[in-house]
């Protein structure tokens, strides 16, 4: 790995760390339910960059399957939330 790519993963960690508290103080502090799940939101978002800034940086593969995961339950887990707080329930009788 170049030094190049070792500061620009380095300084992309740091980035996706910083949003991540940030959007860690949005989810305690946040006025609106709506407010709580777009934070959850930007933190799945966050999390799955890391992964795949983390699989770049090593040079493994294992990070890319784990960051398809993220992104597959935070979707998920969106539209449910969304849902929810459209209609008041997940599931329909």
């Amino acid at each position: 790995m170049t030094q190049l790519l070792y500061w620009a993963t380095s300084f992309a960690l740091l980035g996706f760390a910083l949003a991540m508290c940030c959007a860690g103080l949005r989810l305690l502090r946040g006025p609106a339910a709506q407010d709580r799940v777009l934070a959850l939101d930007t933190l799945y978002m966050n999390a799955m960059l890391i992964m795949l800034t983390l699989g770049i940086r090593l040079g493994t593969r294992v990070y890319f399957d784990i960051a398809l995961l993220i992104a597959l339950f935070g979707f998920v887990g969106t539209a449910a939330l969304a849902k929810f707080l459209l209609r008041g329930e997940v599931i329909e009788p």
